[in-house]
């Protein structure tokens, strides 16, 4: 039984990967600690359920990863995704950490595995989990148990005690009851705002209705604003999240990676008006393929469709649910409620566009289209080859990027430019330090280990002094 008369020296609030690393961190360092999950325990660790792989800097190939990833190159790809809306100093002193980050995790329990080939191309700069987030997750937390980690699930925050920068108490409501719980140090872990439709849509407006949350249902951003309600400083643009084009047909929340789409490289994608809208090999998946939920997002009813041919039907992973097939482009059309005559001009026109080059998804190809706008820029291949296929795609929103300032220690930064004397945040909920925009395969795992780590063992010297 967890006793909630007692003052534990670091409460850390949410339940996935980074809150499990903080945890980990400061009950090594000597710290006792509390765990609250807001979630049942069936359905703990928040997003971190669905993830399968985590980005870090390496000097040179391992078991799992197949060459070196340097420190300047993993910076350059930040740069690239985020247009350089980043903290420089948070973002380098992030990726020098996840060089021994990589080495603590596989201490804390969790196993790595060959890394999957395809469309991916991650072998070199990501380690993916054996068994998957869930079992990542359950590796992190038969470690914390087994270090006499407290944990309780069904104890969601409904209030914090902070006064003057000082984390004081948690209000926390399970079984109908309310209790105070009280500790020396906070580490706030409790993922964004994504699942909190009516605050999506103080940014997005009616079109957030049609977003699908592709990770848990708990994360409605509740920590998030009770911290900027005490003087925290916030951090990023409340319109930038974690949003790729997954299946149109995927569940309103937790769908997972089972619903994203691989295959956009492959094809063409149209919104409702069977109208091309972007570029589909801009570059290569790993580091775009987060840009498509945004694209989708500002399209009529916030709806799109990956249009390709019977070549490219095996190139890819498949999502949950099937494609829509058709003998020809506008029998296609028929099925997918489009306007035939535009879809086959569009399909039409994109044929006529390719230039013949050497196909190769796994790197920039010069496959290409030319005189068209917009263009395709790499791996351009006609649409020719019966049967046609479809997905339809809808934004899937992963996590948002509105949060709380952090310095290097992961202290939480308040208004007036001070570290808040005892209260720490790591993961979704300060993920906007380092994401200005944009994202790149598995660096949410980075962002939530790394700091995770940094917050706990903070936390745990804090509690301390």
């Amino acid at each position: 039984m967890v006793d909630l008369t007692r003052q534990y020296d670091v409460l850390v609030v949410g339940g996935g990967n980074a809150a499990l690393c903080a945890a980990i961190g400061a009950r090594r360092s000597g710290a006792s600690v509390l765990v609250l999950e807001g979630a049942p325990k069936f359905y703990r660790g928040g997003n971190t359920r669905h993830t399968r792989n985590f980005r870090c800097a390496h000097d040179s190939a391992t078991e799992t990863l197949t060459g070196p990833y340097s420190e300047e190159e993993f910076f350059d790809d930040l740069l690239r995704i985020t247009g350089g809306e980043t903290n420089e100093p948070l973002a380098r002193h992030m990726i020098r950490e996840s060089k021994e980050v990589l080495i603590w995790l596989g201490e804390q329990g969790i196993q790595f595995q060959p890394s999957l080939g395809g469309t991916l191309t991650l072998g070199r700069t990501n380690a993916f989990f054996l068994g998957g987030g869930r079992a990542m997750l359950n590796a992190l937390y038969r470690t914390a148990e087994d270090l006499g980690v407290d944990i309780l699930y069904d104890a969601p925050v409904t209030a914090l005690d902070i006064q003057d920068g000082m984390f004081l108490s948690a209000t926390i409501t399970r079984d109908q009851a309310t209790s105070v719980v009280r500790a020396r140090t906070l580490v706030a872990a409790a993922g964004g705002f994504e699942a909190n439709i009516e605050w999506m849509k103080e940014y997005w407006g009616e079109a957030a209705d049609n977003f699908l949350i592709r990770g848990t249902p708990y994360n409605r951003g509740s920590v998030l604003r009770m911290l900027l309600d005490s003087g925290v400083q916030e951090i990023g643009d409340p319109t930038q999240c974690h949003a790729v084009a997954i299946d149109a047909r995927a569940p309103k929340y937790d769908g997972g990676i089972i619903t994203r789409l691989d295959c956009v490289v492959f094809g063409v994608v149209v919104n409702k008006n069977a109208e091309r809208f972007y570029d589909e090999g801009e570059d290569v998946w790993p580091k775009r393929y987060a840009i498509w939920g945004r694209l989708v997002a500002a399209q009529p009813d916030q709806i799109a469709y990956i249009i390709f041919d019977a070549s490219s039907l095996k190139l890819f992973m498949p999502s949950l649910f099937p494609p829509i097939t058709g003998g020809s482009i506008r029998e296609l059309a028929q099925k997918l409620e489009l306007n035939a005559d535009v879809l086959d001009k569009t399909v039409s026109d994109f044929n006529a566009a390719v230039r013949p080059g050497t196909f190769n998804y796994n790197d920039l190809d010069d496959c290409r289209t030319e005189g068209l706008t917009p263009p395709k820029s790499h791996w351009a291949r006609k649409i020719e080859t019966a049967p046609f296929y479809a997905y339809p795609v809808r934004p899937g929103i992963t996590f948002t990027y509105l949060g709380v300032r952090v310095n290097d220690q992961a202290r939480i930064i308040m208004k007036d430019g001070k570290p808040a004397a005892n209260m720490f945040a790591a993961g979704e909920i300060m993920a906007g330090n380092v994401l200005g925009r944009g994202y790149a395969a598995g660096i949410g795992m980075t962002i939530g280990s790394v700091f995770g780590r940094l917050a706990g063992r903070g936390a745990s010297k804090n509690a301390r002094n």
